[in-house]
């Protein structure tokens, strides 16, 4: 098995393995193989089993894949799961310094045991050091039993600890105590090893949270207020790391304003006032934010004013898992709010579209005059994937859609704040005091007619929801199309992806053979998405909730048959994986072959 496995670490939180297992997955993308990790985490600080997967495909898959082909403990609490969860034929690899028990072992798994903590307590005196080498050791051994390139993981020490290089030699050592004990004890490499290739291109790796703070600061913002929440906190960090050094004033001057605010409901109301003001801003939750977030969302759909927020989602209901997946905001972030809402979804399956779509919402939510939903999740948040690198256009000028300056409203008689002069549904706006006499008007939630002036007036209310209809139809121009996977002749059935579940679907269709795909990438939903679905006699969506949600939202929206979309679910708070897909549709595609 040459590039093709899964390796898991099975470590304790807490105990700096971080930092090693991430030098080994990256190791393995600087040899130029596809790589995919992902960290499963516990939700208290320390203590707590926590694992890191990595996958390794010659062929690009990048989804989570289920079956574990080396596993590496260093935690007893888990160690009889870990054993489990093994593939027959794999290996186990853990710390010998005292031995398993006999009922632990399997028949058909090798086990390799190094005295990880053994030798660490005998080669280094810190205690501390005694600890986090232990997790070098481990990677060193399997640079030994898989054949990682050793001038690779000398690279990646020394570019880790660039500044602090008295820490290079003791984490070679480290290193070199596990290739010195795996190659003296045992047959080197295994028959699951890595060779070399050049498979990644251009390639970057990174986390899509730290993507979407980037894209935040290209896209223009200049205000972020949010409230930390697992697992969006890390997108205003992001924010804060960037602008610090891309928004600095010739004067050494910050030219950005980030506001930890006493609470999510705080935290989109400042939004809300900035971006009414002129400011580009944005904040960054996830599900039980967005909860208490639903008035003030609601406020900002009514009132016709921009905001971006980037929903991190996480497992629900209520606390649930707060560090595991989920893709289970589709509803609440589609409908936020009470009344006859709508709001305009983006939804990112990569870094490089959450950079993307990051930066290009603060233009969408202007110009449409609305709040945009980035609906990201903790998988694409918080994990490392390989993806493109960002691009910019520098000469890119934003667009802040239908904003009269002092010399347009001169020309005016009487500014109609939401008169649809176009029949667009668009209205014209204005920042304040932009013109010293014209311009002005309240901004309300309460009813109002084209003028902004209040009024409870059963046709002027009728008047402007129906205008939002328009609106909403505008948008559906304006938004990200989607992609779009079919063979020269239609098949008889399709399936329906966006965000985390793309990589796994995909990987899927080729298992699958017969069958056309769709990446969702917005909501309201475009044309294409109309005349795509029309095509096939059943459409099979993919999505991870219980509830079928993006399901419910396509039979809503499209008043469609509910008996043509058949759910494809999975809401454990793992990623998806391609044989879940597989092994769904399959008992529909047999079922419909023995009719």
């Amino acid at each position: 098995m040459v590039n093709d496995f899964v390796v898991r670490f099975a470590n304790v939180n807490g105990t700096g393995s971080a930092s090693a297992n991430y030098l080994f997955a990256k190791s393995i993308f600087r040899m130029g193989i596809p790589v995919s990790p992902k960290n499963i985490f516990p939700s208290n600080i320390q203590g707590l089993p926590t694992w890191y997967e990595v996958r390794v495909s010659e062929k690009g898959y990048l989804g989570r894949r289920e079956g574990i082909d080396i596993a590496v403990s260093v935690n007893p609490q888990s160690i009889v799961e870990d054993i489990k969860g093994i593939a027959p034929g794999g290996y186990f690899i853990y710390d010998s310094t005292k031995p398993l028990h006999e009922e632990l072992f399997r028949a058909d798994v090798t086990f390799l045991g190094i005295p990880m903590m053994e030798t660490c307590n005998r080669e280094f005196s810190d205690p501390r050091q005694r600890l986090l080498f232990k997790n070098v050791m481990y990677v060193g051994a399997l640079s030994a039993l898989i054949e990682i390139e050793y001038t690779v993981l000398e690279q990646l020490i020394g570019e880790q600890f660039k500044g602090k290089e008295k820490l290079i030699a003791p984490n070679l050592k480290a290193l070199q105590l596990g290739i010195d004990y795996a190659r003296e004890h045992f047959e080197c490499p295994l028959p699951m090893r890595l060779e070399r290739r050049d498979l990644v291109g251009n390639q970057i790796i990174t986390t899509g949270n730290s993507a979407c703070g980037l894209g935040a600061v290209y896209g223009g913002a200049t205000v972020a207020a949010w409230y930390p929440i697992t697992p969006s906190t890390s997108v205003a960090e992001a924010f804060d790391d960037y602008a610090s050094e891309l928004r600095i004033d010739s004067e050494g001057r910050k030219n950005f304003a980030i506001i930890q605010a006493e609470d999510e409901l705080a935290a989109i109301g400042m939004v809300i006032g900035a971006n009414w003001n002129g400011s580009r801003a944005f904040t960054a939750t996830s599900g039980p934010g967005v909860s208490l977030m639903n008035e003030f969302l609601g406020l900002a759909y009514f009132a016709e004013i921009p905001a971006v927020l980037i929903d991190v989602q996480r497992v629900g209901p209520s606390t649930g898992m707060p560090t595991r997946t989920q893709q289970s905001d589709i509803t609440l972030a589609a409908y936020a709010s009470h009344g006859d809402t709508k709001h305009v979804l983006l939804f990112p399956s990569t870094p490089t579209e959450c950079f993307e779509m990051t930066a290009k919402s603060f233009d969408l939510a202007e110009q449409l005059q609305t709040p945009v939903i980035i609906m990201s999740d903790l998988d694409l948040g918080m994990n490392d994937h390989m993806c493109d690198p960002f691009t910019w256009n520098d000469k890119y000028e934003y667009d802040r859609g239908k904003l009269l300056d002092a010399d347009d409203l001169e020309k005016i008689t009487r500014f109609g704040r939401y008169l649809d002069v176009d029949n667009d549904g668009i209205p014209y706006r204005t920042f304040p005091a932009v013109h010293p006499s014209k311009g002005a008007y309240v901004v309300r939630g309460t009813s109002r007619d084209e003028y902004a002036t209040y009024t409870e007036d059963s046709p002027a209310y009728k008047r402007n929801m129906d205008r939002l209809v328009r609106k909403w139809n505008t948008a559906k121009t304006y938004v990200p199309k989607p992609e779009v996977y079919q063979k020269h002749s239609p098949a008889r059935d399709a399936m329906l992806f966006f965000g985390t579940t793309t990589q796994s679907a995909l990987e899927a269709r080729d298992y699958l053979g017969s069958i056309d795909a769709m990446r969702l990438k917005s909501f309201p939903f475009c044309q294409e998405v109309a005349d795509f679905i029309v095509k096939y006699d059943r459409v099979f969506v993919l999505e991870q909730n219980r509830d079928g949600q993006m399901r419910s939202l396509l039979i809503t929206e499209f008043n469609a048959d509910p008996k043509k979309f058949i759910s494809v679910l999975n809401y454990d708070g793992l990623p998806i994986t391609a044989a879940q897909i597989v092994d769904q549709i399959s008992i529909h595609m047999t079922s419909g072959r023995k009719k």
